[in-house]
């Protein structure tokens, strides 16, 4: 498409069954009264479990770090 080749990648376009699983992997804990954030290693995990592994998915900042 013209309108993709004039613009710079800026996202992923995810699959509805990719995007349903990331959904649940990320929110299925959220309201349980011990959840704790996930440490930046954790978040790129859910994400490369997904096969969400490209440049887009690398947070790039320490791995110790818990994600807000």
């Amino acid at each position: 498409m013209q309108w993709q080749a004039d613009k710079p990648r800026q996202g992923e376009i995810l699959t509805l069954p990719t995007l349903w699983s990331l959904s649940q992997a990320w929110y299925h804990d959220r309201l349980s009264p011990t959840y704790r954030s996930r440490t930046v290693a954790q978040v790129e995990a859910i994400f490369a479990s997904l096969g969400l592994t490209s440049d887009f998915w690398r947070l790039g900042y320490a791995a110790d770090i818990p994600q807000k």
